[in-house]
């Protein structure tokens, strides 16, 4: 056949594939799956795994020192860790100091004790996650307080506690209220059965603050460098906040008896519950002593807030304050007969 007959014939043939093929039918199912094939070779082995855990940022706690658990074993013998107050962190008003979570959020949020609007729905005790930033950052620095900022008090107009990192102390241990005003007739109202600055106002005893009738003065111990924490913790910090005694020798010396000092603030609470009992306003059927009026007279008042301030509410009987809460007492004894 000639090259040219071989070129016709060839286009031809394909002409007539393409005419075939446009003719086809749609595609037909799939045929069934075939037989597995053989399972191939085995790779080579891998490299033996190893496992560095100096490089887990987490044992910078969590190790095989006491670390943890002698804090743990420290805060369990505390109040924070034993009072029941903790249950009233439901309500708005208590949230913020009465519950761990809710203290958190509180700082958080920014808000100090009065401005809380929301109780906590699940109350917890005010534990590790409550003064220190657990688990933020899994390394060693999660032990970095909450806050150190210094503390506006609350109720206490134009006085703020700057005490180092004794400041996160003071976002709770502040009064919620100072003494009131006295009405046109000279009478305080609005006394009830928990009247007074209410249940830890140590930052305000520290600054001479929250009296009724006297002007005090910061006490010495605002100079002790992060104030709060250095005298009940210690260098060691000790978690059960009790006062480390060996603290005060620094200043104070190593003969120094602080129990007879307070011993003498024992002295002038005793005379003034008597007054205030027989004076009819104040109850001597229990042992913190609750008022038994909705008012009295200025005076009266004062004394009677002044007892509840140094007996009832701070409770350090003038270790915390000496000057300022003997002031207190001796000023109270001369409003009663």
């Amino acid at each position: 056949m000639s090259r040219k007959n071989l070129v016709i014939f060839l286009a031809v043939l394909s002409i007539a594939m393409l005419a075939l093929a446009a003719c086809a039918g749609p595609q037909g199912e799939a045929g069934p799956v075939g037989p597995e094939g053989p399972e191939g070779p085995a790779g080579p082995a891998g490299a033996d795994a190893t496992f560095d855990i100096s490089a887990v940022t987490c044992t910078e706690c969590h190790n095989d020192t006491t670390l943890i658990t002698g804090k743990e074993a420290q805060y369990e013998e505390s109040m924070h860790a034993n009072g029941e107050a903790y249950a009233r962190g439901t309500s708005a008003s208590c949230a913020g100091c009465h519950s761990g979570g809710g203290f958190s959020a509180m700082i958080a949020a920014g808000l100090n004790p009065t401005t809380v609007e929301n109780g906590d729905p699940n109350p917890t005790r005010q534990d590790c996650r409550t003064c220190h930033q657990i688990h933020t950052t899994y390394t060693g620095d999660d032990w970095a307080l909450a806050t150190t900022d210094p503390v506006a008090l609350a109720s206490i107009e134009g006085v703020t506690f700057d005490g180092g990192l004794g400041n996160l102390c003071v976002n709770c241990h502040q009064p919620r209220r100072d003494f009131p005003a006295a009405d046109d007739a000279g009478n305080i109202t609005g006394i009830s059965s928990h009247w007074g600055p209410h249940h830890g106002p140590q930052s305000a005893m520290l600054l001479g603050e929250a009296g009724a009738g006297v002007e005090g003065s910061a006490s010495p111990h605002m100079k002790v460098e992060d104030t709060c924490v250095s005298c009940h913790m210690g260098e060691g910090a000790n978690h059960t906040w009790e006062v480390q005694t060996g603290v005060c020798a620094e200043c104070h010396g190593e003969d120094f008896d602080f129990e007879e000092a307070q011993a003498e603030v024992q002295v002038l609470l005793d005379e003034l519950g008597a007054k205030l009992v027989t004076a009819g306003v104040l109850s001597s059927n229990d042992a913190d002593g609750h008022p038994t009026v909705s008012e009295a007279p200025a005076d009266l008042a004062a004394a009677l807030w002044n007892w509840i301030y140094v007996a009832h509410e701070d409770k350090s009987m003038g270790a915390h304050n000496m000057g300022f809460t003997i002031d207190l007492l001796e000023y109270s004894l001369t409003l009663l007969p």
